[in-house]
This record gives C-alpha cells, sequence and structure tokens, in this order.
C-alpha cells in the first residue's frame, strides 16, 4: 500500500505536471495544425479541381459548337459521341451534351443518353450562368459537377456537363494526414523526452528545498540550498538561504537569552538562599547581623524585582502591536529635567554632569520612554566614570534628525566589546557590573525605544579615555513604520 501511495505521489509531483502539460500544449496545437493542414488541402484541391474542370467545360462547349451546328436528331449522334468520348478519356471525366429540353443527347459513357436531366446545375446553365458543386453520390462518392452552357449566335443551345469523382484527391489527402500523423506522433514523443528533461531540471531545485525544509521541520534550521543560475528559483534558494541564517541566528539568541535570563534569575535567588539559610543556622545572632543580611536579601530582592521589570519592559517593546504616545515635547526642558534627576548620583563620586544647548529644539516624541532611554545611557555613564570625572550631554540639530550626544571620560569600552553592547544581559566586565547593580538590559531597551521612534544610537569609545553615544531622532514622526 506504501509503494502504491509513494508511486502515486511520483505521477502527482510537479515534474509528471510541468511534462503532462507540455504534452498536452504540443497534442492540442498538432491536432489544430493537422486539422487546418487538412481542410486547407481539401479546400485547395477542390477548388483546384473546379477550376480545372470549368476551364475544361468551356473549351469543349466552343469546340462541339460546329458538329452541334450539323447535328439532327434523326441523323446518327456517333461522331458527335466519339468526341464526348475523346475528350472524356483527355480529362479523365464524364461528359454529357444536353439540349436546351434537358435531354442528354450525348454521354461519354453510354448510359444516360436520351434521358432527361434536372440537375440544379444543368437549370444553371440553361440560364446562362457556368456552375460547378460538390456532391457525395451513394454510388460513386464525392463527385464534382460541372455545367457550361453552349452558345450559337448569341443563344443557348444546349449544356457540357462534366462529372468528376475527386475520391482521389481524398485519397491523397488521407495518405499525406497519415504521414503528418506520424511525423506528428514522433514530434510527441521527442517533445515528452525534452520536457522530462527541462521538468527535472526545474522540479530538482524545489526537491531539495523541500528536503530542508523537512529537515529544518525536524530541527536542525543550519540549512542551506546551493544556489545555480540567476532566475526565479534561483532567487527563491537565495531568499530560503536568507531564511535559515536569520531562523538560526534567533535560535541562537534565544537560547542566549534563556541561559542568560536563567543565570541572572539564579545569581539573586543564591544569595537569598545563602543567607537566608546563614540566618536560620545561627542560634543566637545580634540584631546587627539580622539587619545586615536582611538588608543584603532586601537588595538581592530588589535586583531580582528590577531584572523581572526591565525583561517585562522588552516584551512591551518588542510587540508590534505598540502604540507610542506621541506629544509636542520641548527637548531642551526633557534633559534639564533628566539631568537634575540624576546630580545627586553624580554628586556621590564627584562628577560633573553638564548640559550644552547648542539650539532650542521641539519636536513629538513618546516623552516616557526616550527619558527612560536617555536615563539607562546617562546613568550608565556616571555609573562607569570615575570619581572626579565628567558628564557631558549635548544637543544639536543635523540635517533631517536631532542629535543628542552623551560624553564621559570614564574607563571605555574595549573594542572587540563595541558590536554587542545592546545586546541582552552582554557586559563588558561582569565582575564590575555586579558590584555597580547592572542587569546587562538597560541598553538594549535604550536601542528599541530609539528604534521605534525611526531613530539611531551609535556608539564610539577608547578604553581609559572615555565612551561617546550618539542619537539620532527624526524631526518629523514617521507614521506605519
Amino acid at each position: 500500500m506504501v509503494i502504491i501511495f509513494a508511486q502515486n505521489r511520483r505521477f502527482i509531483s510537479i515534474r509528471w505536471k510541468l511534462v503532462s502539460t507540455y504534452l498536452l500544449l504540443i497534442i492540442l496545437t498538432l491536432l489544430l495544425i493537422n486539422s487546418f493542414i487538412s481542410e486547407s488541402m481539401r479546400l485547395n484541391y477542390i477548388a483546384d479541381k473546379k477550376m480545372s474542370l470549368m476551364a475544361q467545360g468551356n473549351i469543349i462547349a466552343d469546340r462541339i459548337i460546329s458538329p452541334i451546328q450539323d447535328f439532327n436528331e434523326s441523323d446518327d449522334n456517333e461522331p458527335l459521341s466519339d468526341l464526348l468520348k475523346r475528350y472524356s478519356k483527355e480529362i479523365r471525366s464524364r461528359v454529357m451534351l444536353i439540349n436546351k429540353d434537358g435531354m442528354v443527347i450525348s454521354d461519354s459513357y453510354d448510359v444516360l443518353t436520351g434521358q432527361k436531366i434536372d440537375h440544379l446545375e444543368v437549370q444553371e446553365a440553361l440560364e446562362g450562368r457556368s456552375n460547378a458543386r460538390l456532391h457525395n453520390l451513394k454510388k460513386y462518392g464525392r463527385t464534382i459537377y460541372v455545367a457550361v452552357p453552349v452558345f450559337l449566335e448569341g443563344e443557348i443551345h444546349g449544356v457540357v456537363l462534366i462529372s468528376s469523382s475527386v475520391e482521389e484527391i481524398y485519397g491523397n489527402i488521407t495518405r499525406t494526414m497519415k504521414r503528418f500523423g506520424l511525423l506528428s506522433g514522433l514530434s510527441v514523443i521527442i517533445t515528452g523526452f525534452i520536457s522530462f528533461i527541462f521538468a527535472k531540471v526545474i522540479s530538482l531545485p524545489i526537491e531539495k528545498l523541500t528536503d530542508r525544509i523537512n529537515k529544518m521541520y525536524q530541527g536542525n534550521l543550519e540549512q542551506k540550498v546551493e544556489i545555480t543560475g540567476n532566475d526565479e528559483l534561483s532567487n527563491l534558494g537565495t531568499a530560503f538561504n536568507l531564511m535559515t541564517t536569520k531562523l538560526a541566528l534567533v535560535e541562537q539568541q534565544r537560547k542566549d537569552f534563556v541561559a542568560n535570563v536563567s543565570h541572572e534569575l539564579k545569581t539573586p535567588l543564591s544569595a537569598i538562599k545563602l543567607l537566608s539559610e546563614s540566618l536560620l543556622h545561627q542560634d543566637q545572632a545580634d540584631v546587627s547581623t539580622y539587619r545586615e543580611f536582611l538588608k543584603d536579601i532586601d537588595s538581592e530582592v530588589d535586583r531580582l524585582n528590577k531584572i523581572i521589570e526591565n525583561l517585562l519592559r522588552l516584551v512591551d517593546l518588542g510587540k508590534n502591536s505598540l502604540e507610542l504616545d506621541y506629544q509636542v515635547t520641548y527637548v531642551n526642558y526633557l534633559i534639564e529635567n533628566l539631568i537634575r534627576s540624576l546630580k545627586p548620583l553624580a554628586d556621590k563620586k564627584s562628577i560633573s554632569i553638564s548640559f550644552i544647548e547648542n539650539e532650542k529644539i521641539q519636536i513629538k516624541l513618546d516623552q516616557i520612554k526616550i527619558q527612560q532611554a536617555l536615563t539607562n545611557i546617562i546613568s550608565n555613564g556616571i555609573k562607569y566614570t570615575p570619581e572626579g570625572g565628567k558628564v557631558l550631554v549635548s544637543l544639536y540639530s543635523e540635517y533631517e534628525d536631532i542629535v543628542i550626544k552623551i560624553e564621559d571620560n570614564g574607563i571605555g569600552i574595549p573594542k572587540e566589546s563595541l558590536p554587542h553592547i545592546f545586546e541582552r544581559f552582554y557586559r563588558v566586565d561582569k565582575a564590575r557590573a555586579r558590584s555597580t547593580g547592572g542587569t546587562g538590559l538597560g541598553l538594549s531597551i535604550s536601542q528599541q525605544i530609539i528604534g521605534l521612534h525611526q531613530g539611531s544610537i551609535h556608539v564610539e569609545s577608547e578604553l581609559g579615555k572615555g565612551t561617546v553615544f550618539y542619537i539620532r531622532l527624526p524631526k518629523s514622526v514617521v507614521r506605519g513604520s
């Protein structure tokens, strides 16, 4: 049963569909061509035959004028009969001479002499019109009747009626069409063979692509197809390779994210567990010891809450349906308030934080989210700048964007770490980050917020000299991006 199903699947594959389509098209085309040729040959041969017989009839009508003048019904018509028989033999057709009353004066076949004929062709010829028609007779088959009037001194004295079989013509047409049929059959076989080869060329990349997709379905995302040519199939293969690369990257990021989240959540939980067990194992401890341990536990709980809040914020920022609350915002005032709120943090480390306004700027943006993004970056600058250092925030316009420049003279970021600083949970120095309470999510959140505003963020840094962040935001809001 499985074998039969597999065979059936083979015959409904795209290869067989293409071959069937090609064959059907060529067969229909050949049938139409053969029908057209057959009908054209029939019409042309019959028309040529009619013209030929009409010409012969006119010649005979001219030549028998003299015999008709001398003809007398009481006389012997053997000379006239011999003349018609000679003409009949020359044109290989039956020839009859009919008088104006419709009576057969002479018949080259000696059958209808003395009988009356009232064929339509004879009637029209007696009215002065030469004519020819094709008839299908039971006894003789397809036959052409040609009737030509015989004029004597301007009057119709009779009709020359020629009867000629055209079965030979139809036989020739049939034999010719049989040859065409054999040629058509050979063409179908050759076309089928060529179309099968071309269908295989077309279907093979699709089959390979299907195989790769099945392997991806089984969990192996690192699949690639070989690209050859520059057609739609190669474009499909290129798109597939790009998709698998992106999926593999996303899967790796997902694994890293899960591992990082697990690690980050486990660290404060382990600390809480350790501190609480230490308290439980102390039978008698000073109140100051309890306070110190509980303070550490409270700090770890706050750290845990901060991680969870940032994770939830990242999830919200990643939603496609997220709507920004755009409001006309005086950016200078927003930055001044932000620096004012962060100044106590800077004062603890004797860090100078200042704001340079090159111009007054007012645009539409989501005030709360932009303030959150700037807070993350400026607070990082304060955290990683040694005591007595400085943090400088500048605001200015550049073409169609506004630029917020955040500069510090802190410890800087290694060159190899710069491409990764916006990744979730990435930290240049994990030990130092934990000592400062960092979660590795701040810059990732800031980047997503700025991206939602159709803006961009760029960083330049040098170890021991400091770091500069450039935040670009469009002056006009681009909807639907």
